[in-house]
């Protein structure tokens, strides 16, 4: 091999290596920058600073009846702890809801990204 075909080969190697890398690191570590904060049936005032934007993230196990998003970005509010059902919730950032009388509380939520 030449010299020239040593350095193509490098190239071609850096290059598919720092494609993975961004591929497989887009994610990790990643936070919604600010604060979501929820209140339980009880009450009871909860803060949640810079969750993570991958995953499914419990609330408290009594679950949550409003819910305001100072994020930067949105979440999706679901009624089981995994992050599964049907009637799911969009809040937009800077955005609040609530859940009407007779509906069981959130009891997870997702980050849009």
């Amino acid at each position: 091999m030449s010299v020239t075909d040593h350095r193509r080969l490098g190239i071609a190697a850096g290059t598919a290596f720092l494609s993975l890398v961004v591929a497989g690191c887009s994610g990790l570590g990643r936070t919604a920058v600010g604060t979501i904060e929820y209140q339980t049936p009880r009450k009871q005032r909860v803060q949640v600073s810079d969750p993570l934007v991958t995953g499914c993230h419990r609330l408290v196990p009594a679950g949550a009846v409003e819910l305001t998003n100072r994020t930067l970005v949105d979440v999706v509010l679901y009624p089981t702890p995994d992050c599964t059902g049907r009637m799911t919730t969009y809040i937009a950032t800077t955005l609040s809801d609530g859940i009407p009388p007779g509906v069981g509380p959130w009891r997870s939520y997702t980050v849009v990204h």
